[in-house]
């Protein structure tokens, strides 16, 4: 081979592995799922009345999905009507002009209406979770779509009490999501065409309402997710079940998104039983078994997520006025901070953003090791029912989603 040949051969593999790697372009709660979001130059204070809004939208329909930024777009789902259930994809450009809205399908109408899948962004291709179990890929440019797969239909998944509210997960060419039942418990999917790649057991329960992560664990690729009562930890590449951990909500929900470190796995359901809480997981070299390292049942967080920062584990408590700071090496409660609603929490250069999921207030934080602090707080002002979903920061913008609306503020130096 001459030396033109090799060098166009070297650049023609640089291309299929850039394209084999890809990575989505938005994430549910920031790049790496953990609820860190890598901005700078952000505001250390806000106005009494909150920082600048940009612009907003009211008109969404029910829902509780946050929105995913990227290539100048913003794309969020909701259910205008649910007398009809059907669930709409809206994408606005970059100044919250709506540029369309695409009718996906039928989504959740039951107990706590409302669309509940935050959009994930790869290339140009948007793909969608319903909470009836349905998985969309849909051109981002138009909201057409590309292919479908229905979880009762196609999967012979089981039903959930709540919805099916999974964040679906993208690494490379596979989309990982957990319809939950016997036989697709969770599974890995093309996502150029929808075709089944691996299809697992699991511990064959039903899907809860957990966003599963992917993550390198000493050169080995693994998918940490839960369902009913567990825990689970799966080869990516194959879909091998390497193992089990018994974890209890008395209604099933397990909503927070798993967070890996340096060998171990750190999961948060709310209830009080022995067997729930806020759990370590320590990983064998392989990651083929897990153990648990400790447990913190003070910790009852349902939905609002956590943050891992510097040793510690901030985070709070489901409907009441408590904030968290846990030691992540023994599990103990290092201080309880009282002086904010709890709910969800998303950190970016060295501040947290907390979103009391009762009231409505959005705070901005110092937390340490010694203490939590309220620096700046104002009342979300648009948007109905549930404070549910999780703020997002792209660009120097706060987006924040209530039910039926969408604000984004300027929350640049």
């Amino acid at each position: 081979m001459n030396v033109k040949n090799l060098i166009g051969f070297v650049v023609l593999l640089a291309l299929i592995s850039g394209l084999t790697n890809v990575t989505a372009q938005s994430q549910w709660r920031g790049p790496n799922r953990d609820g860190i979001y890598p901005e700078t130059n952000l505001l250390k204070q806000w106005p009494a009345e909150g920082p600048k809004m940009l612009w907003s939208f009211e008109g969404l329909g029910t829902g509780q999905g946050s929105v995913a930024v990227a290539n100048e777009k913003v794309f969020v789902t909701g259910i205008p009507d649910t007398l009809t259930s059907d669930g709409y994809l809206f994408a606005f450009n970059a100044q919250g002009k709506l540029l369309w809205k695409k009718n996906y399908g039928k989504d959740w109408t039951g107990i706590f209406p409302g669309a509940r899948s935050t959009p994930i962004l790869v290339g140009d291709l948007v793909y969608v979770e319903s909470g009836n179990g349905a998985v969309y890929c849909l051109k981002a440019e138009t909201g057409e779509t590309v292919w479908s797969v229905d979880f009762f239909k196609d999967l012979k998944a089981d039903s959930v009490q709540f919805g099916f509210s999974e964040s679906i997960l993208i690494d490379g060419d596979k989309i990982y999501f957990t319809p939950g039942g016997k036989e697709n418990n969770l599974m890995a999917l093309n996502r150029f065409t929808g075709q089944k790649i691996w299809a697992s057991t699991g511990y064959q329960e039903q899907a809860t309402y957990c966003s599963p992560i992917v993550f390198n664990h000493n050169g080995h690729k693994l998918i940490a997710s839960l369902t009913a009562s567990s825990i689970v930890g799966l080869d990516a590449i194959t879909g091998e079940m390497y193992w089990r951990i018994h974890q209890f909500q008395d209604n099933k929900i397990h909503a927070n998104t798993p967070v890996y470190s340096d060998g171990n796995l750190f999961v948060s359901s709310a209830s009080r039983k022995d067997s729930s809480g806020l759990v370590s997981i320590k990983l064998s070299q392989d990651g083929k078994k897990a153990e648990i390292a400790w447990r913190n049942k003070e910790f009852i967080n349902l939905s609002g997520g956590f943050i891992l920062k510097d040793g510690c584990i901030y985070g709070g408590a489901y409907l009441q006025p408590k904030w968290f700071c846990i030691d992540a090496k023994t599990g103990l409660t290092k201080y309880i901070a009282k002086e904010l609603g709890g709910g969800a929490v998303i950190f970016a250069d060295g501040l947290f953003y907390c979103y009391a999921e009762k009231d409505g207030e959005m705070a901005l934080a110092e937390g340490t090791p010694e203490q939590f602090r309220i620096i700046s707080k104002f009342k979300v002002p648009l948007g109905t029912a549930q404070h549910w979903a999780h703020p997002v920061i792209v660009d120097g913008k706060l987006y924040l989603r209530h039910n039926d609306a969408v604000m984004v503020y300027d929350i640049r130096q």
